[in-house]
């Protein structure tokens, strides 16, 4: 063999260089699939525990009704955890969103324990509040301890972080195409981060896939009845938006309102989950009931197969926002869930659509005005109820997006997009200037 013909290695070497040259996304591919399996496994399994720890205090809860009295102590401890070894992580969703925007320190992996605990403590002894908070928290903390050993830089810890929150959302509601698409349009109002496409979904339907392996179990829903499209029909959808909007924007208002309350009255931060316990506690055992409480599933199901009171989702909206802001643990999408579907169940007293449509359509289209995320929604609302609804679900999540203003539950979420020409100027800006 001539000495300048080249050796097998060498021909190895150039084919191999020339085949990343025309597919030069294969690195990122591959690299992006390692690091998805990992945040899968890892965030599904811990979305799979967490789940089976809330169905076990939920029932424990309804059978032993006499912990609900001791919810103002369970409120001072949780609020001592975090006044005393929590403050770097008290922000919650918060703290994932402003890593997502400007990426300092890794995120402690305290943030997960605590926040379960928290929640825990938070269902088992009466609270009002949800779940999509604590699985997203629980999340960002596992998956962020991959930026060093995986020598992630500022910009890939970014996508990690979005990757996290698409695996947290999607394995606790069992909605993977959801879960991707509300990591990338969560942390950005009206915009969406393409590069972090590929590890979103990804991880989203990997972390799904992990929690159904641990035969965790999601609710189902069904609407018996979809009108055909037509005129009156769609009409209406935009009508009941109209009503998602606003109470999404009251919602998200309310909430940081409140919260500025007890802050403001209550100097000492332990202190002030005591006062919403007190009040919660008293509230439940005055009206005899614990509909209010908890995540309420069993009620968001009922809202699918009866027409509900138009008192039930105020109900759940006080109880809610007493709860979160006084300073207990969980998160606000599950009542948010709760308060549309409720809604949408009562307003067919007013608009002539079936009642298992209106609550399906206000179960996401609150969501949707409460966290600047149509598109995430509308997925839910298919992945939910089936396409057959989705044009009643995307018309009613546009138009809440829209009514609902720039007000978020997330008070870190930026504003990319502007929603309409009033805020063009305030592009860039966080909600919390809003507030």
């Amino acid at each position: 063999m001539s000495k300048n013909q080249p050796t097998f290695g060498e021909k190895a070497i150039f084919h191999t260089q020339f085949f990343f040259r025309k597919f030069p996304a294969l690195p990122y591919i591959a690299k992006w699939l390692c690091i998805s399996i990992i945040i899968g496994a890892l965030v599904g399994t811990a979305s799979a525990g967490f789940l089976q720890s809330m169905e076990w205090v939920t029932n424990y809860r309804e059978n032993h009704l006499w912990l609900i009295a001791l919810l103002p102590v369970a409120g001072f401890l949780i609020g001592l955890l975090y006044y005393y070894w929590g403050k770097d992580v008290e922000a919650g969703n918060n703290l994932l969103i402003d890593n997502i925007h400007d990426p300092k320190g890794i995120i402690p992996f305290k943030m997960a324990p605590f926040v379960y605990l928290g929640t825990i403590a938070t269902h088992f002894f009466g609270g009002s509040a949800g779940r999509e908070g604590t699985a997203l928290q629980m999340a960002g903390a596992i998956a962020d301890q991959l930026t060093k050993p995986f020598r992630l830089d500022r910009n890939e810890r970014k996508i990690l972080i979005i990757a996290a929150i698409a695996a947290g959302f999607g394995s606790v509601f069992g909605t993977p195409l959801a879960g991707a698409v509300f990591g990338l349009e969560v942390f950005l109002i009206g915009r969406i981060r393409y590069n972090a496409i590929f590890p979103a979904f990804a991880s989203a339907i990997l972390a799904d896939w992990a929690t159904n392996l641990w035969n965790v179990k999601h609710t189902h829903y069904h609407i018996d009845f979809i009108p055909k499209l037509e005129f009156l029909p769609i009409l209406y959808s935009i009508l009941a938006g109209v009503a998602f909007g606003i109470c999404a924007a009251a919602f998200s208002r309310i909430i940081h309102w409140a919260g500025s309350i007890f802050k403001s009255k209550i100097k000492y931060p332990p202190l002030r989950p005591v006062a919403g316990g007190v009040i919660i506690a008293l509230a439940v055992f005055a009206m005899g009931t614990t509909r209010y409480i908890g995540l309420g599933v069993p009620i968001i199901v009922e809202s699918f197969q009866k027409q509900l009171p138009l008192y039930d989702f105020i109900l759940k909206m006080i109880f809610t926002i007493i709860t979160l802001s006084a300073g207990f643990k969980g998160g606000e999408v599950t009542p948010l869930f709760f308060i549309g579907a409720t809604l949408g169940s009562a307003l067919s007293l007013f608009i002539p659509l079936p009642f298992g449509l209106l609550a399906g359509m206000g179960f996401v289209a609150v969501f949707a005005g409460a966290t600047n995320t149509p598109l995430a929604c509308m997925l839910m609302g298919i992945e939910l109820f089936g396409a057959e609804s989705g044009v009643y679900v995307a018309i009613a999540c546009v138009v809440s997006y829209l009514l609902s203003g720039h007000n978020s539950i997330y008070t870190r979420q930026k504003i990319g997009e502007a929603k309409n020409k009033r805020y063009e100027s305030q592009e860039d800006r966080s909600i919390s200037d809003f507030l």
